[in-house]
């Protein structure tokens, strides 16, 4: 058998090759960066989906010949295994367990957790014992990996969440030569209690946890949750936010903190990306026509495309918060008689019976309309054409026939509605309960003509095959100004991570692992368009004032201000490339085997040293002049002319005075 390398390292998560939730984008993302650090000695760890492992894994046998025979071992116990390349960026390696061909050992299994632990699964919940095979059988591969290696290299395995925790903890109990790291992405009381519209933040230090997790009947995940944190070697989360979260919920304070990213292909020409917002919002705007045919009175060059989107989570998500703030920007525009129409999108998905007939058809109207005026303007320019050959100058009554205003008339009564604006483009299967159209109803936003603000409820993920908004989700933020995530519960949140590198401003909170990441490393994080909320240290009502400033704001600015802000925003996306995040893993591994294996360090130069991993400065622009004054409501000729002539304030190059720059405190 060929020598071992010096150095294994294995991920483990259920999302690996098995889109179920946020860290499969973790996962996917981080994926060809890490594989570019580590090579093939990194290997993926999950559960064999065969919804998804057909379309997204490449079957085929191990190449290193250590774990291939510890995969040989397995299924000679009649264990499925599938092992092959992930089909994303970086082809890293995976091992895939068939949890349902291990179920003839959950009887021993779970009575040799409980022996270790005092830990018992109630026999209802069929997720954690789910949970149970998976660690299961992590914990017995890893055990064969380390018998066919001997003792000589360092093997690293890497859990995330309490689902894939039991591994962890039975490597730990039957003492195999591992390190180990476990990241939590969100705590498992934190979720719940947040959901019950506590104070959490100002009463973490006084909840009986104990008693929270009974009342609640998850206990047992609880101390799963609770004993992955205190057994691993390295314990880790995503955000200084949830790490202050772990510390009293977990009795633990995490070693580090491992930001999550994303890959970012940053190939664009220096207009590029405008100009796809441009196309982007070309197509809402379609949508708009559509959906206000009859009521359609907006300027569309004076129409604010703003969008809150995720899981239905109305309180964690800020979804209350968001439409109680458009309701005070409807107020105050209206106050000032602005001309600027606002119109707020809510994707969220939600239980619907089907499409509102009112939303087909107006967009059935809307294209035929369109479909009409396109014929009759062909006509009339094959007309004129020919009048003009002729000699003749062309008169109205030469170009416009008759049969073609009887069309128009057709098309423009059809075009008439009596009823207004729907809310919701779908029917909902409990429209009374529904906690945002409560909400809707509560504040009045009925989408009437004398509103400024116009609310849109999407109860469904974007997709392209959509007969009534045929957008994915990634052009709908492309076409979109400003991106409103006011969420009291985000361990991290990629949506406002998604919008920045996009190059779309955005509102965040001081409770998000993203804020909290973006107001550390920015000095002014407005002036590149990420907006601020302080959930944490103000009250509901003061928070719903100052972000509803802050969307006032954002409606009073200029095009060209909007335009030289959206160009900030998109070099923020350097700041969130896994090509610099990654750093952060790499010290993550760096620690288990300081932990465990210090006399590697001494040996290898595998790892950076601990001082050189640390965030770089971003690229930057001095600060933007509308932060120091009101930006005027009345835009120039000239400034519309020069909008996308002159799009930035003239910097190109790298600036250091608005940025933090931040060391990691790698090892201690």
């Amino acid at each position: 058998m060929a020598d071992p390398p010096a150095l294994f390292a294995f991920e483990i998560a259920l999302e690996v090759a098995n889109k179920v939730g946020g860290i499969y984008t973790v996962l996917r993302s981080k994926a060809e960066s890490t594989v570019e650090e580590l090579g093939e000695d990194y290997c993926m760890i999950g559960i064999c989906n065969e919804r998804f492992v057909a379309m997204e894994v490449d079957k085929m046998e191990p190449n290193l010949p250590q774990i291939k025979k510890a995969v040989d071992k397995m299924r000679e116990e009649n264990i499925g295994v599938v092992t092959g390349r992930w089909l994303i960026e970086g082809y890293p390696n995976v091992v895939l367990f068939d949890i349902d061909t291990a179920w003839h050992n959950y009887g021993n299994w779970s009575w040799e957790l409980f022996e270790k632990t005092n830990i018992g699964i109630p026999d209802h919940d069929s997720e954690a014992k789910r949970c149970l095979l998976f660690g299961f059988l992590t914990a017995w591969f890893l055990g064969e990996v380390r018998n066919e290696c001997g003792k000589k290299p360092v093997i690293i395995a890497h859990f995330h969440e309490w689902l894939a925790g039991i591994g962890l903890i039975m490597c730990r109990m039957r003492k195999i030569d591992i390190s180990t790291i476990f990241t939590t992405h969100a705590t498992l009381l934190g979720r719940y209690l947040c959901a019950a519209n506590v104070d959490f933040y100002n009463n973490l230090d006084k909840f009986q946890v104990d008693a929270e997790a009974g009342n609640r009947q998850i206990y047992h995940r609880y101390c799963l949750e609770r004993a992955t944190a205190h057994t691993t070697h390295v314990f880790t989360t995503v955000s200084d936010i949830t790490s202050f979260e772990a510390e009293h919920l977990l009795k633990r304070k995490p070693d580090l903190v491992l930001p999550n990213g994303l890959r970012i292909r940053n190939t664009q020409c220096l207009h590029e990306f405008q100009n796809l917002h441009a196309i982007a919002k070309e197509k809402i705007h379609n949508f708009v026509r559509g959906h206000f045919y009859g009521h359609f009175d907006l300027n569309l060059d004076k129409t604010l495309y703003m969008f809150i989107a995720g899981r239905y989570e109305f309180s964690n998500k800020g979804a209350d918060m968001y439409i109680e703030c458009m309701s005070r920007l409807n107020h105050r525009l209206k106050m000032i008689n602005s001309d600027v129409t606002v119109v707020a999108f809510l994707i969220f998905p939600a239980a619907t019976n089907n499409f509102n007939v009112e939303s087909l058809k107006g967009q059935a109207v809307v294209k035929q309309l369109k479909e009409t005026v396109d014929a009759i303007k062909d006509n009339v320019g094959s007309r004129m054409f020919d009048l003009c050959l002729r000699g003749q100058m062309p008169q109205n009554e030469q170009l416009i026939e008759r049969d073609d205003v009887i069309k128009l008339k057709r098309c423009m009564y059809a075009n008439q509605c009596s009823s207004l604006p729907p809310i919701v483009t779908h029917n909902m299967q409990d429209d009374e309960n529904d906690p945002i159209l409560k909400q809707i109803r509560h504040v009045k936003l009925f989408n009437s003509k004398n509103d400024n603000v116009k609310i849109i409820f999407h109860p469904e993920f974007l997709s392209q095959t959509s007969p009534l908004l045929p957008m994915d989700y990634e052009e709908f933020v492309r076409g979109c100004h400003l991106g409103v995530f006011p969420s009291y519960y985000e361990p991290w949140g990629y949506t406002p991570a998604e919008c920045a590198i996009k190059g779309i401003p955005s509102v965040t909170t001081n409770l998000s692992g993203f804020g909290c990441f973006m107001q550390s490393h920015l000095s002014d994080p407005e002036a590149y368009g990420i907006y601020i909320v302080d959930r944490r240290f103000k009250s509901s009502d003061e928070s719903c004032s100052q972000l509803t400033d802050y969307l006032y704001h954002f409606c009073r600015m200029t095009r060209r201000e909007r335009i030289i802000q959206r160009n900030r925003t998109e070099r923020l996306s350097e700041l969130l490339d896994w090509s610099r995040l990654g750093m952060y893993y790499t010290n993550a591994r760096r620690l288990a085997v300081d932990r465990t294996h210090p006399e590697f360090l001494e040996q290898t130069r595998s790892f950076s040293p601990a001082g050189s991993v640390r965030l770089p400065r971003p690229y930057s622009a001095p600060s933007s002049p509308f932060g120091s004054q009101a930006a005027s409501p009345y835009q120039s000729d000239d400034e519309e002319a020069k909008a996308f002539d002159d799009d930035d304030d003239g910097d190109s190059g790298l600036h250091t005075g608005n940025l933090i720059s931040t060391d990691t405190d790698s090892l201690h």
